[in-house]
């Protein structure tokens, strides 16, 4: 029988906005740290460290988490998208683009976790997915409605502290229009 490594380290692989980067980290390393020290993506901010403000969160394989309580070794061979990765080139996210025009932040320290956020919540609430504000779970041929109500249950993990959550769910609802009008668009475009 072989001994057990003794190494605290592991060379990894993360797939960060389409583009890899190999780098060797202690097993506690979280990807949050991982993000900003070590690759220098300081749009993810760090703020409670102990995931309750969703100041961190980012986009795993499509799906929000809280990058303070998720190791980087965990996140190896998964897609990663940062705040940094939102953007089209110079073209805004539709999210971020409603964020702007309804002024959803203030000074903006939880705008890029919010973003992250928000971009999931309207993906989840397309699929269908029901929240503790849902009135009706059953699956439907369309999800109910995407409501103020909805969005402030969805977003609840994400904490502002210059109160600019009338801003912030307007925003969410804007790309929530946006996002079902590209939808219709493309099912229109595969239609014809």
């Amino acid at each position: 029988m072989a001994p057990a490594s003794s190494s605290t380290t592991s060379a990894i692989t993360l797939n960060i906005n389409g583009e890899k980067h190999h780098l060797s980290v202690d097993h506690r390393t979280t990807l949050l740290d991982a993000l900003r020290e070590r690759l220098d993506l300081t749009g993810t901010k760090k703020g409670c460290d102990q995931g309750q403000c969703g100041a961190c969160t980012v986009l795993v394989d499509r799906r929000r988490v809280v990058s303070c309580l998720n190791l980087a070794v965990a996140a190896e061979g998964r897609e990663i998208t940062t705040i940094e990765g939102i953007a089209d080139g110079d073209d805004l996210h539709p999210v971020q683009q409603a964020f702007l025009d309804l002024d959803g932040y203030q000074c903006g320290y939880c705008t890029p976790g919010q973003i992250c956020s928000a971009i999931a919540v309207i993906e989840e609430h397309a699929a269908g997915w029901p929240s503790a504000a849902t009135g009706d779970v059953r699956p439907g041929p369309v999800p109910p409605p995407l409501t103020p109500e909805e969005i402030r249950e969805r977003m609840s993990g994400n904490l502002c502290r210059c109160g600019a959550y009338v801003s912030i769910v307007q925003a969410v609802s804007r790309g929530a229009r946006a996002h079902e009008e590209a939808r219709t668009t493309a099912a229109e475009e595969a239609a014809a």
